[in-house]
């Protein structure tokens, strides 16, 4: 499956997913966020357009109504099922009726067409920023310049980046969310399977080394201490 990309020249924070099948707005949308520094991607298969928009794993996505093959208050449910990324509706069918059932299909705004460029950036920006950045839908746990995208299941430092495994991002999500806090063994045992009935200490050191390889390979070596019948702790 081929995705139309056009990426800007920084390194951009967000991906925006564009279901539009005009190509002339299609084009003028990606060029206007690419000078915003957003990656941007269109989609080219109208008939699937929720496995596209999985590919891509958006941060946004902005969905037209009329497409070809099934409304965009189709794609905006089976896109519901697997993503909560915030959605755009932009179409010319602006009635209340329209603008009420993109709402209940899950729709975050709706902007009616013809629209202004800068109006649309201002909109993407504070969806964003809700989204992505305030307290209850935060997605970056951050502590001394490690981060931990829970959405993507990342750990970053300096320019670094690395994917973590499903125990391994547990695992940095408990001791990112508890700083220089010392953590008993049983403690986390509990957090990482929520009981620790099936798990012994072997298992666990396991996981304790993995994660910290991992942060070795981020230019952290030694920053997971271990405190000799206590736990461990995180220092930063």
């Amino acid at each position: 499956m081929k995705l139309f990309f056009w990426k800007g020249n920084i390194t951009p924070m967000h991906r925006i997913f564009i279901v539009e099948d005009d190509a002339t707005i299609a084009r003028l949308l990606c060029v206007h966020l690419q000078k915003w520094g957003y990656v941007a991607a269109c989609a080219q298969d109208f008939s699937h357009v929720a496995a596209e928009a999985r590919q891509f794993d958006p941060h946004l996505i902005l969905l037209d109504i009329t497409l070809p093959f099934f409304n965009g208050f189709y794609w905006c449910g089976e896109i519901r099922k697997f993503s909560k990324a915030p959605v755009v509706f932009l179409s010319s069918a602006s009635e209340n009726m329209n603008i009420i059932l993109a709402m209940q299909m899950g729709a975050d705004d709706f902007i009616a067409k013809p629209f202004d460029l800068d109006v649309l950036t201002a909109k993407i920006q504070a969806l964003l920023r809700r989204a992505y950045t305030f307290s209850g839908s935060m997605q970056v746990v951050d502590c001394g310049g490690l981060s931990l995208n829970l959405r993507e299941a990342t750990l970053s430092h300096a320019d670094a980046q690395l994917p973590l495994s499903k125990n391994e991002f547990r695992l940095a999500q408990l001791l990112l969310e508890h700083p220089e806090e010392v953590l008993s063994r049983e403690r986390i045992m509990q957090a990482l399977w929520e009981s620790d009935a099936f798990v012994d200490d072997n298992t666990l050191s396991v996981n304790i080394t993995r994660l910290r390889k991992k942060l070795e390979q981020l230019g952290l070596p030694d920053v997971i201490r271990t405190r000799k019948g206590l736990g461990y702790q995180l220092c930063l």
